[in-house]
């Protein structure tokens, strides 16, 4: 299904129609899931020296320190006897006591996805060394590739980097707890974001004896590494504008190279057809997203769906310019106050920001 906006007559307009999300149906091969685990573009130029810590906020600075160490560390060349076999001895007889990895913890908006990409970059190894991904396009990989291929292809990497690791159910839970085990016995290096600390992930969504064991199991590769303040996306920053008249949105789709326009309604039903590995490449060559008739997500699923929608548009900068009612009524009290809240006001937070990118469109 498509949008089936017409151009509005009244002014000049460019020629070409605008994109639509909803007529696009991506096929992505494995290959391009394994290469593009790497900082998204939003990130490329990060480096711990761009990161701005708060001033009122003193673990900020600290997660600095500790996670420039940590990228020192990983050189491996410059290590000594039984240190370097610990973390690159692929052959170890024996795992090393101890975490294995740094676990960056922080509500969202403190900047912990800038500190992961920042240890990315920073760490001394061939990018194909190193892979960067969130939880989700973890999982999507182990679906496209099979478990053994997985463990396979990222055994010999020095560093693993997982962001927004939030888990969504005990199938996943299992999934990557016995993929991140595998991994570290071969002495891969572990680091990821999360909103809530290892020992609590998954607390107010099931109580399953097995699900917490694996949760239990999954926290001893880390060392939490608490990271406070505000959301760095509202502080001293404009609110987000108001949204626009489906006609203000229609003519800026028309006047904007690249852009597509779609009824929001509709894309959420195409978003359920598509699988969530394959939302980045629903937005490939997108340079702006115009969305009419922006209305409360009408279910969990969709509001699921909608959360990885708006992770990868933020992840590639991509503006959001909407008409309907504004961001922070997608979501229902009831999803704000449950287990998945923090996805949603993250989801909230992240559109909001591109709302603001957006405001140019209509200008000009």
């Amino acid at each position: 299904m498509s949008s089936s906006h017409a151009a509005p007559g009244s002014s000049p307009i460019a020629e070409a129609a605008p994109l639509s999300l909803c007529a696009r149906e991506p096929h992505v091969p494995a290959d391009r899931l394994v290469a593009e685990m790497v900082p998204p573009p939003r990130f490329d130029a990060v480096r711990f020296a761009t990161y701005v810590p708060d001033p009122n906020q003193p673990s900020q600075t600290e997660a600095v320190r500790v996670l420039s160490d940590f990228a020192a560390g990983l050189g491996g060349a410059h290590a000594s006897g039984a240190g370097k076999r610990k973390w690159f001895g692929r052959k170890a007889a024996a795992a090393p006591a101890g975490p294995r990895g740094v676990y960056l913890d922080g509500g969202y908006g403190v900047g912990k996805t800038h500190l992961l990409a920042s240890l990315w970059h920073a760490t001394p190894a061939a990018p194909s060394l190193k892979a960067f991904g969130t939880f989700v396009e973890l999982t999507n990989l182990v679906g496209a590739l099979g478990f053994q291929q997985t463990v396979r292809t990222l055994s010999g990497h020095r560093l693993l980097c997982i962001d927004e690791f939030e888990l969504d159910d005990p199938g996943d839970t299992v999934l990557v707890s016995s993929l991140l085990s595998r991994l570290v016995e071969e002495g891969v290096a572990l680091a990821a974001t999360s909103n809530t600390l290892p020992g609590k992930l998954g607390e107010g969504r099931f109580a399953a004896a097995d699900f917490l064991r694996e949760i239990q199991g999954l926290s001893a590769h880390f060392r939490p590494l608490r990271i406070d303040g505000e959301d760095y996306r509202h502080r001293g920053l404009p609110e987000a504008p108001p949204p626009y008249s489906d006609e203000q949105v229609t003519r800026a789709a028309y006047a904007t190279p690249g852009a597509s326009l779609d009824d929001f309604p509709a894309l959420l039903d195409h978003l359920a057809r598509v699988h969530p590995s394959r939302y980045g490449a629903l937005t490939d060559e997108v340079r702006a997203v115009c969305l009419t008739e922006v209305r409360a997500v009408p279910d969990q699923s969709t509001a699921l769906r909608l959360v990885v929608l708006a992770d990868r548009l933020y992840d590639r900068e991509v503006p959001v310019l909407a008409s309907g009612v504004p961001f922070d009524q997608l979501f229902s009290e009831e999803m704000l106050n449950g287990g998945y809240r923090k996805k949603y006001f993250r989801a909230i937070s992240r559109l909001t920001a591109l709302a603001r990118d957006a405001k140019e469109l209509v200008a000009q």
